[in-house]
């Protein structure tokens, strides 16, 4: 399994054209950008430099987050996920990864939010048919849940790609879902549609549930486990290294890629 750089990783340092100048020369095949860096290098001129090194780009972060309070606030996000939709296509991601998006300020109703969730993915899967890009929900640890995301567990996504069918797929993110009792199983029944694997650590004790993620190798994940579990499946493309890190940010990345290399042949 092949390693990919996921542009979180190097945020604070690193813009887009320097992630993907820096992947080619340390000798890393795959890129992963968000949205934010990929809007402010320019979706064209970032399509072509990532051509021009050669990169394979396993993802685009991030597309979903459809809860809101208000109608005007549910068409914003419609229509800001068909621009993720686009971008995705322009850069030629193997998918685009969905979050789910938290409950509404002030609101409580979290089987609302999540058929908000259900709606919104109804909405744009015509676009991502038409486009040809994979919708891949990542389902989040449920400390999540009220703020990030209220799809909370594989199941619970595998529910909705069993439901929409046709261009739906699953971003597997270890780190959310390695505590899942039923995980062995659940990725049994992913199957094919896993579209995006995604690898880091949690630290013990973690002093941030969001931002204090590790390295792989750093914490208590059994992520070659995982890993196995992923490619029984038949999923044979990379793993994305994606560690939202306030101390890894602060990191030379001409000091962190290679060391992400290194794990990779002895963690992943």
């Amino acid at each position: 399994m092949q390693i990919s750089l996921n542009s979180v990783t190097v945020k604070e340092k690193w813009g887009l054209p320097e992630v993907i100048e820096g992947c080619a020369r340390h000798g890393i095949p795959g890129i992963s950008p968000w949205r934010d860096v990929l809007g402010a290098m320019g979706v064209d001129r970032a399509a072509k430099q990532i051509r021009d090194a050669g990169l394979t780009v396993t993802g685009l972060c991030r597309g979903g987050m459809f809860p809101a309070a208000d109608q005007a606030g549910r068409d914003a996000a419609i229509e800001d996920n068909r621009r993720a939709i686009a971008e995705a296509h322009a850069i030629g991601a193997k998918c685009l990864v969905v979050l789910g998006g938290g409950l509404p300020p002030g609101s409580k109703d979290l089987p609302g939010a999540r058929e908000m969730l259900r709606e919104g993915l109804a909405r744009i899967l015509p676009d991502a048919r038409a486009a040809g890009v994979t919708l891949a929900l990542e389902p989040l640890h449920p400390m999540t849940c009220a703020d990030r995301s209220v799809l909370s567990t594989l199941g619970q996504a595998l529910d909705l790609c069993d439901e929409f069918g046709a261009g739906m797929g699953i971003a597997l993110d270890v780190y959310h879902v390695w505590w899942d009792p039923q995980l062995a199983p659940l990725i049994q029944r992913a199957g094919s549609r896993i579209a995006a694997f995604h690898v880091c650590d949690w630290k013990v004790p973690t002093t941030d549930t969001v931002f204090d993620r590790g390295i792989p190798g750093e914490g208590c994940i059994d992520i070659p486990a995982i890993r196995r579990m992923v490619e029984a499946q038949g999923y044979d493309s990379f793993a994305e290294v994606e560690i939202l890190s306030k101390h890894w940010w602060q990191q030379d990345p001409e000091t962190v890629l290679p060391l992400l290399k290194e794990r990779h042949a002895s963690a992943v």
